[in-house]
């Protein structure tokens, strides 16, 4: 295993160990982002996107008090424009950035709200320690979770969905898990080890595997079922075409006939 290496851009750090890449929002005091730091996040997940080393990221923020409550307001009304260039990967690095095929975990301690819950459900996987708060208050200044209200009623109950983002009322970390939001609660203190489990699991499973279900997911999503599944079928998506011509593929059934592990090289 690589030995672990440690990186920090402004209000970014990252530490990444194997395959597994650390991205922490250090912003005090309430790690809220601005432009230059959705830019800066735009460009460290693409650069996790790109680099085939890496097979899985956490985001997590510094304290145990906020995680992230989303838009840098002060920012905003000292003329940070909210409709501005957020960067390649759109707020916060991730809502927007294409082709993003492999895994990204959450770890939210704290407050997590506005545009910093919309960041959360831009991952794969959420766990939280009990201290965690959520909301969607966009309602209170007078504007709109653009990206919360187009995914959260496909992941939710309808109307739970529309109580959040009608009311923007706060919800704890057992609401969020009976909703299946997060995964899992944690202890503040057990959160990051438990993000790292989980990543060290991912990391050593199939990563064409865990892109092809990603491709499917996303583009399945607005799809008929059979329509999704001729696309998958006739090998019409890169990732499940890669897959399916791929050593990885062969080496999940030499594994399963000769009783052992199977060694993953993602090729």
């Amino acid at each position: 295993m690589p030995p672990m290496q440690m990186r920090s851009e402004g209000p970014i750090r990252t530490r990444r160990e194997g395959g597994v890449l650390e991205v922490t929002l250090d912003r005090p005091k309430a790690n809220a982002i601005d432009l230059v730091t959705s830019r800066i996040m735009g460009l460290v997940f693409r650069e996790f996107r790109d680099d085939d080393t890496l097979r899985v990221a956490i985001l997590r923020a510094e304290g145990e008090k906020f995680f992230c409550p989303g838009w840098d307001l002060k920012a905003a009304a000292a003329g940070d424009a909210v409709d501005g260039d957020y960067g390649v990967g759109g707020f916060g690095g991730l809502q927007e950035l294409p082709n993003l095929n492999k895994p990204v975990i959450c770890a939210v301690n704290g407050i997590c709200c506005g545009g910093g819950l919309e960041l959360a459900l831009s991952c794969d996987l959420i766990l939280c320690s009990g201290n965690a708060t959520f909301a969607l208050p966009e309602i209170r200044s007078g504007t709109v979770a653009d990206a919360a209200s187009i995914k959260l009623p496909k992941r939710i109950p309808y109307h739970v969905a529309m109580d959040l983002l009608l009311t923007g009322r706060w919800f704890d970390a057992e609401e969020a898990l009976r909703w299946g939001i997060v995964k899992e609660i944690t202890t503040p203190t057990d959160l990051l080890q438990k993000a790292w489990d989980l990543a060290r699991l991912l990391e050593s499973g199939p990563p064409l595997v865990y892109a092809a279900i990603k491709e499917v997911v996303r583009e399945a999503e607005d799809m008929r079922f059979q329509d999704a599944l001729n696309r998958i079928t006739k090998r019409q998506m890169a990732t499940v075409d890669r897959l399916y011509s791929s050593e990885d593929q062969l080496e999940g059934a030499r594994a399963f006939a000769e009783k052992r592990d199977p060694v993953w090289k993602g090729r």
